[in-house]
């Protein structure tokens, strides 16, 4: 990073804070160890790297892919919602199934059968190969093994029940969504209807559920196994040509997600080699001595063994590896190389300063300018994703954890490794040693008799001899004579200001249209049997949503009339929400009653209605699992509502909070409970969590800057750069087609890091500048650091581009959202920040400081 030239125009700025000048002679000092004893600053990040790297060996062990675990809150309310549904209403798989009463999903397996040429599944020609579908999968293990009732396997469809063997009767005989007191909306998808009777139905589903509980859990998920397997190939056999069908398991969804990781595996190797292609090209230097491929090379690597390290001492201590951290390594690899071309540009500007000719001194040199500027981007880095530990997403945690630790030995390995590289690497140009084969190289022969080919690989110049430096690099150049005066002509800064404003609008309209939520299709991979399983489910069956229980979470007077006139008021508040169908509610208690008001019983007693209730378990049988009964009282009781229209994450958010708004209103103890509100729970949080987390790692990076950055100036614009490349981010990534879900968060954490980053370079350099108008010095600024942020931002973007072409969502959202961050963050430190600061130029600069400027200029 740039500064004054004068030690004398430090002064200004130095006296002024107490923390960058100790830190200053601190890296002033490391930089003379390095110097003086390279080799063990290269030796000891190697041997430390193989060493830590041993805790590889843990990492089967340490991978949790559990998609609850990861992806909904870990104080979700659905979690206590379902613990207490388990205690007070235990299933029995056995005897007694019903899957509308499980307080998870259960351990089923799912076929949809669509009828082709637009034609009905109720059809002779479709229903008779449903039953053959049906025959295949139903064989004698599922018969040991399926959840059973009434003494034989529960039925995947209830018109497998009703019709059979005999073959389709007239649908019209059907009525829907209710037949015979049985729900028919989630067996029938594509229903067409006149007067509630079925005209036709495109799909219908199956589900065969086993048992969970008991010996037979094991052997269940076997035969569930098995029929992943197999079911393709006997699909195929069975040659069906009326339906077409997709599947689906309760382990499905899990199995698809733990196999994403491998997916993205092959794209280490290709991120590796065009980072290192990129590096080499960048610091490419047509001189068989000064060329910096070693140095670009070693650059790369010092990112990878503070992968290896910081992943190896975190699978050391036992932190979970989840799959949101196989996005780490190639974040880490760009981040990496940013700091070497920081590093690159101090020691190429030190060396063109005649006086500074002893290894020591031009480290010492590129330490106390470079080494603060890494400082600060890797600190506010760092605690951008400490602070993102602090989130209610497992997936989230980790993944700040492991690539927070990897940013620590990133820039520690900077400092020391490659800092000994450069070392090494400036000892053999001083030697005139050829970069690839460190012989001797001729000296002062006639280049013009020989091709530039063989100039640029065999001719050298002695570094030891008092030559002339050599000149700025081309992009330097291109920044000082070209760009910076382009940006700070006056009509072209009225131009970015327009630009700006588009931007801010486009980016505040974005975040008013951004969405919530994961939806659990992403988790899978692209081509998964499982998204044309989703795609009919939300196709045919989205009408009609979970079928939610509403407990009775505590003991009350069930006898006394006014208590039941209470919860007969809260179960018409639930069913008021536009959600709910009122006419498909399943309660008991109405059940009950109305034997009461038709005098068949008498339940207005607590003797008469615990005794009576035998008459209404004969009636109903399945009203028995419905109450937590003791001897003299009943412990919790629960009913069901029908959710309907709940096809969107906004819907499922709102149906939600208003599930849990009615219930806490009521005056009756409640809990709203269903196996996908684990997952809804990420709605009541997401936002919270983003907010929070952004915040306070923004106050953090304020206060950074404020305490290393000793000018008002440059942190303003630093503050003002992390809002505003957050607002573009949130907002653009809704033009994307990204949620906000735990994964965006993650990007979004990463967000306030990187636009420190881009902003705190050039702004610091700005502020710096020794120039006397506002103008000159945004020119120098770019000119010093222009190309470096330019690197920076490519070598990221290349570290992260190969996940644009993954098959899995999580990797492709990571891919999104950082090309968003990079490309906003670089046009605010390019374009934005450098035409801001030049109509805000004298701020923070005394009057004095701006009259001896010019007086120097004078002079």
């Amino acid at each position: 990073m740039a500064g004054p030239r004068d030690p004398a125009e430090r002064c200004s700025y130095r006296n002024t804070n107490c923390v960058e000048r100790p830190l200053r002679r601190l890296f002033e000092g490391l930089a003379s160890g390095v110097a003086a004893c390279p080799w063990a600053f290269v030796l000891v990040p190697l041997l430390l790297s193989g060493g830590l790297g041993a805790g590889f060996v843990f990492l089967p062990q340490r991978q949790e892919n559990d998609i609850e675990g990861q992806f909904t809150p870990t104080w979700g309310p659905a979690k206590a919602e379902r613990d207490f549904v388990r205690r007070h209403f235990p299933t029995n798989d056995s005897q007694r199934f019903s899957a509308a009463r499980l307080p998870t999903e259960g351990a089923y397996a799912a076929l949809i059968a669509v009828a082709t040429n637009g034609a009905s599944v109720l059809d002779a020609a479709p229903w008779a190969e449903v039953l053959r579908l049906n025959a295949t999968v139903h064989d004698a293990e599922y018969e040991r093994l399926c959840a059973r009732t009434d003494g034989g396997c529960a039925s995947p469809n209830e018109l497998l029940s009703r019709w059979g063997d005999a073959g389709p009767q007239d649908p019209r005989s059907l009525r829907f969504p209710v037949n015979d007191s049985i729900f028919l909306g989630t067996a029938l998808g594509g229903v067409e209807t006149d007067g509630g009777r079925v005209l036709r139905a495109r799909a219908l589903k199956l589900q065969y559920y086993l048992r969970e509980d008991g010996p037979e859990a094991q052997d269940s998920r076997q035969w569930l196994e098995g029929f992943l397997q197999n079911i393709s190939s006997k699909v195929a056999e069975l040659r069906l040509g009326s339906i077409q069908v997709t599947y689906f398991t309760s382990l499905s969804r899990q199995q698809e997600f733990e196999g994403i990781t491998k997916s993205v595996i092959p794209l280490f190797s290709v991120t590796y080699f065009l980072t290192i292609t990129f590096a080499i090209v960048s610091c490419l230097r047509l001189s068989c001595i000064r060329n910096n491929t070693w140095l670009a090379s070693c650059g790369v690597l010092s990112s990878g063994l503070a992968v290896l390290s910081s992943f190896g001492l975190l699978l050391f201590c036992g932190v979970p590896f989840v799959v949101t951290v196989a996005n780490a390594p190639f974040l880490i690899l760009g981040v990496g190389v940013d700091d070497m071309f920081i590093m690159i540009a101090s020691w190429e500007q030190s060396l063109r300063k005649k006086e500074k000719s002893n290894v020591k001194s031009l480290l010492a040199e590129t330490y106390s300018e470079a080494a603060l500027s890494v400082t600060i981007t890797t600190l506010t880095d760092v605690l951008a994703f400490f602070i993102g530990t602090w989130t209610a997403f497992l997936s989230v945690r980790s993944f700040c954890l492991y690539t927070g630790t990897a940013f620590i030995f990133c820039y520690v390995y900077t400092l020391t490794f490659f800092g000994a590289v450069l070392v090494l690497n400036h000892k053999r140009e001083q030697g005139n040693r050829h970069w690839l084969t460190c012989m001797h190289v001729d000296v002062g022969k006639d280049q013009a008799e020989n091709s530039c080919l063989y100039n640029a690989c065999c001719i050298g110049s002695s570094s030891r001899q008092p030559s002339e430096p050599e000149g700025d690099h081309p992009m330097n150049v291109f920044f000082k004579k070209y760009y910076g005066p382009f940006v700070t002509n006056k009509w072209n800064k009225v131009l970015m200001v327009l630009l700006y404003g588009a931007y801010l609008v486009g980016s505040i309209y974005g975040c008013t249209q951004v969405r919530e939520g994961i939806d659990l299709r992403n988790l899978a991979n692209d081509a998964s049997y499982v998204i044309p399983y989703y795609d009919d489910d939300d196709k045919y069956f989205s009408t009609y949503g979970p079928r939610v229980m509403v407990a009775i979470t505590e003991s009350v007077d069930y006898w006394n009339e006014a208590v039941r006139l209470g919860i007969e008021s809260c179960a018409q508040n639930l069913e008021n929400i536009s959600y709910v169908d009122k006419n498909l509610t399943e309660s008991w208690l109405r059940v009950y009653t109305e034997l009461d008001k038709r005098g068949l019983i008498n339940i207005n007693s607590k003797t008469d209605f615990l005794n009576n209730l035998n008459i209404l378990f004969r009636a109903r049988p399945s009203f028995e699992w419905d109450i937590n009964k003791t001897q003299d009282e009943i412990e919790a009781s629960r009913f069901f509502i029908q959710t309907v229209n709940v096809t969107s994450a906004v819907d499922e958010k709102n149906l939600l909070n208003e599930l849990r708004e009615a219930a806490k209103q009521c005056s009756i103890p409640l809990k709203v409970y269903h196996p996908a509100f684990i997952y809804y729970d990420q709605y009541l949080v997401i936002v919270q969590n983003t907010v929070q987390n952004v915040v306070v790692a923004a106050g953090a990076m304020l206060i950074v800057s404020l305490l290393l950055i000793p000018n008002p100036l440059c942190c303003l614009w630093v503050t003002f750069a992390i809002a505003s490349v957050i607002v573009g981010v949130a907002g653009f990534m809704t033009f994307w087609n990204v949620n906000l879900d735990s994964i965006s968060m993650i990007n979004l954490v990463i967000c306030i890091g990187f636009s420190v980053d881009f902003s705190a370079h050039i702004s610091y350099a700005f502020v710096t500048s020794g120039e006397s108008s506002a103008n000159k010095r945004a020119i120098e600024a770019l000119s010093l650091l222009g190309y470096p942020v330019l690197q920076g931002a490519v070598s990221t973007i290349l570290g992260v581009v190969v996940l644009a072409a993954a098959s899995t969502y999580i990797f492709r959202t990571f891919f999104k959202i950082m090309f968003l961050v990079i490309l906003f963050g670089a046009l605010h430190g390019l374009v934005f920040i450098p035409v801001f600061l030049t109509f805000f130029g004298n701020f923070g600069r005394s009057p004095n400081t701006i009259s001896k400027e010019l007086e120097l200029e004078k002079l």
